[in-house]
């Protein structure tokens, strides 16, 4: 092992069904996926979580509880990880942690703009052994950037080619894009919802936590009005750099374009219609960045839901659409590949955003260290 530099990444996104954890090796070019491990919130854990992400009563006590409670989930992934991949802690240079997000407030959207991501890297550090890396968006967002999304950085540095203009489609929760031009400058923002109605859907009228390959969706139509309605939300005539969350697009706000409805839909149309609305803003977004041919490359969740794949096909007739799969890299493990690329460059002390994604006025060193030791 003396000859890799090992780093493990860790995510949990939006959709807050459990941590992604990732054992990356950073020596070789492109970094190599060497082990993962996926532990799982309960679903009372992760109702916790979203009842949190929104305003409410005696919030700071739940947060406190949450951030230790998540410290411990966050480690156990490690450690978890560990003893899957056989490999000790002092082989391992740095954890990265992207924490799971509570709130995100962007600039545009208050005066004082912030984000905040708990899972205390202080417990992460004390119980695994292991130097850990953590809050990256709150740097990005200080020097005037909107803190996400920051893995575009990642996908230059994992997808760049400069033979061929390339789109890398992550899927999560919230749905983002990188453009990455065989010449140009990189570019990338938050199209808007990916998983999160969808999800929140079928939990509610089906019982599941997520519509296994857009099955639910295929047996439903798409209704125009409700398709329109959603489309007309500010955000996504916006222009970029932009980010958003699920303080924004929430169950709420799908109630407030339902409740305009002539009459009470079937749900399974509601479904259709919430899956076309991610496609369309994925779209929709490509097509703005470039009319040319180019190719599609999709991660996250979402990349499993072949529904939604088979609609970007369709919106997206000059592209050819696949996951990162066909690249050799799983897309259930990019954004926490991700978050240990981000923690070897923060080591490092190398920059690890990209201004014209974030908006940010200069390329800074993200996140703070917490020493094993």
């Amino acid at each position: 092992m003396s000859n890799r530099q090992l780093y493990i990444g860790l995510m949990s996104g939006t959709s807050a069904d459990g941590i992604d954890a990732a054992l990356v090796d950073m020596q070789t070019s492109p970094p190599q996926l060497i082990a993962t491990h996926n532990l799982a919130f309960s679903r009372e854990l992760r109702t916790r979580i979203h009842a949190i992400s929104l305003p409410g009563h005696d919030e700071i006590d739940r947060m406190g509880e949450l951030d230790v409670e998540l410290g411990r989930y966050f480690a156990r992934s490690v450690i978890d990880l560990q003893e899957k991949a056989g490999i000790a802690p002092d082989q391992i240079t740095a954890i990265g942690s992207h924490g799971q997000t509570i709130r995100h407030r962007p600039p545009g959207t208050r005066a004082n703009c912030f984000t905040l991501q708990i899972g205390d890297p202080n417990l992460i550090a004390e119980l695994t052994g292991i130097t850990t890396v953590a809050d990256f968006r709150r740097r990005d967002m200080a020097a005037g950037g909107q803190g996400a999304p920051l893995v575009p950085a990642f996908h230059r540095a994992l997808f760049y080619s400069p033979h061929q203009d390339k789109v890398i489609v992550n899927i999560g929760g919230m749905a983002n894009i990188t453009w990455l031009p065989a010449n140009g400058n990189v570019c990338g923002f938050d199209t808007g919802p990916g998983n999160v109605l969808m999800d929140s859907w079928i939990s509610e009228h089906q019982g599941f936590s997520y519509d296994k390959q857009g099955t639910w969706a295929a047996s439903g139509a798409v209704i125009q009005e409700l398709l329109a309605s959603m489309l007309s939300d500010p955000f996504f005539k916006q222009s970029f750099p932009k980010s958003t969350g699920r303080e924004q697009f929430n169950r709420q706000w799908l109630d407030q374009h339902l409740q305009h409805l002539p009459s009470t839909p079937a749900t399974q149309d509601v479904q259709a219609t919430l899956l076309e609305l991610t496609a369309r803003s994925i779209a929709e977004s490509i097509d703005l960045l470039s009319q040319t041919t180019k190719e599609v490359l999709v991660c996250g969740g979402g990349a499993f839901n072949t529904r939604l794949l088979e609609r970007l096909t369709d919106l997206l007739p000059n592209c050819a659409v696949s996951t990162t799969a066909s690249q050799g890299i799983d897309p259930q493990w990019i954004e926490a590949m991700a978050f240990a690329w981000l923690a070897q460059q923060t080591i490092n002390r190398k920059t690890g955003n990209l201004c014209a994604v974030t908006g940010a006025k200069r390329e800074v060193i993200l996140g703070g260290i917490y020493y094993a030791c």
